[in-house]
């Protein structure tokens, strides 16, 4: 779970409020924007999974690598010194996850279930179903196959609480360690994690049907958080003054995780492996020029203390409505405000998105 520093404080309970403290939601907008999400075409396995972290089934070894993980600033920041990966699979049951990380030094300290995972080295997955930015799920698990799951009911800028509460019923998850654990005396290679979500559990939260239909696309991200360390005396410790490093599938282009518009689409298939390409989503042009809409009124909002009630205040950018049918519009509500933008699909039907205050996006 990677967030502003005011975030972090408010998950852990040592800050109220839970927006971030940066200069402007439209600063955050222009790193952003550039940064295009990532696509995997996830096959429907034609054997049973094991769940023991070392992805030994045929399946897996048909299932293509994600692209490596990049900074969660993207190419901006310097490569990550370890390579990480991730494979997907899905059968009728689970949606399954795995991932190599390479690693000179496996360690990890945390064995209570919920605990705040990220202070050790971590493996993080997180997903939006229906890719609203609302109700989305994230896991977090380290060397010692410890766990945390939760519920953002929306993100943490708009004020969304992580519920800890929240349980995965049904859950697989298992660790390979390609060396010793916490043994600081050799050099490792790495770990591999396993995660078998249940359809079941995700189901309730999915909007959507849950197992997927063929060419159904869920928003997925996943992050891996990397502490430098030094080993004194035989033993690991985190070098003063350093913060975490954070690699990312598909970057946000911020150091805050929880931006959904942004994480990667995962395509869902029952055809045979690699006779499925992955289909770019048609609705970018009407989700980014939504989008620019909410952070510009975010800033205007803490600027004047009310919402925009024109596009016209906002005073955007004249390419807003590049990809568009016509140019965006919106209208002031009693809570906020919502914007609307047109994309003509390729089937040639018009779709309708919308976006409001808190970021929930939507379409018609």
């Amino acid at each position: 779970m990677k967030i502003h520093t005011a975030m972090t404080l408010t998950v852990l309970g040592l800050l109220g409020g839970g927006l971030p403290l940066h200069a402007g939601f439209l600063d955050d907008w222009a790193r952003m924007k550039p940064m295009v999400p990532q696509g995997y075409v996830c096959h429907h396995t034609t054997g049973p999974i094991n769940v023991d972290g070392r992805l030994d089934e045929a399946d897996w070894q048909r299932a293509p690598w994600t692209a490596d993980f990049q900074d969660i600033e993207g190419a901006v920041k310097p490569k990550p010194r370890f390579r990480t990966r991730a494979k997907m699979l899905w059968d009728d049951e689970y949606f399954y996850v795995a991932a190599k990380l390479q690693e000179p030094q496996v360690w990890a300290t945390i064995t209570q279930h919920d605990a705040v995972i990220f202070r050790d080295n971590d493996f993080e997955v997180f997903m939006d179903p229906n890719g609203d930015s609302h109700e989305y799920y994230e896991f977090e698990m380290n060397a010692l196959n410890t766990g945390w799951d939760l519920l953002l009911k929306k993100p943490y800028k708009d004020g969304g609480p992580a519920l800890n509460e929240w349980e995965i019923p049904g859950l697989k998850t298992a660790v390979h360690v390609d060396g010793t654990l916490n043994n600081a005396d050799d050099t490792d290679r790495g770990w591999s994690v396993e995660i078998a979500f249940p359809w079941k559990a995700l189901a309730q939260y999915a909007h959507r049907r849950t197992p997927p239909g063929e060419g159904d696309q869920w928003r997925v991200d996943f992050s891996r958080v990397e502490w430098q360390i030094n080993i004194v005396n035989g033993r690991y410790e985190k070098v003063p003054g350093t913060r975490e490093d954070n690699w990312i599938w598909s970057p946000p282009g911020i150091v805050d995780m929880h931006r959904p518009e942004k994480w990667g689409y995962v395509q869902f298939t029952r055809q045979p492996f690699g006779e499925t390409k992955f289909v770019p989503d048609p609705a970018m042009p009407a989700r980014n020029a939504l989008q620019e809409i909410y952070y510009a009124q975010r800033d205007y909002q803490a600027a004047h203390h009310r919402w925009a009630t024109s596009l016209g205040e906002l005073k955007l950018s004249a390419d807003l409505a590049r990809g568009l049918v016509a140019a965006p519009t919106m209208k002031p509500t009693a809570d906020g405000f919502e914007a609307t933008a047109q994309v003509k699909l390729p089937d040639g039907h018009v779709q309708r998105w919308h976006i409001r205050q808190d970021a929930l996006v939507w379409s018609e």
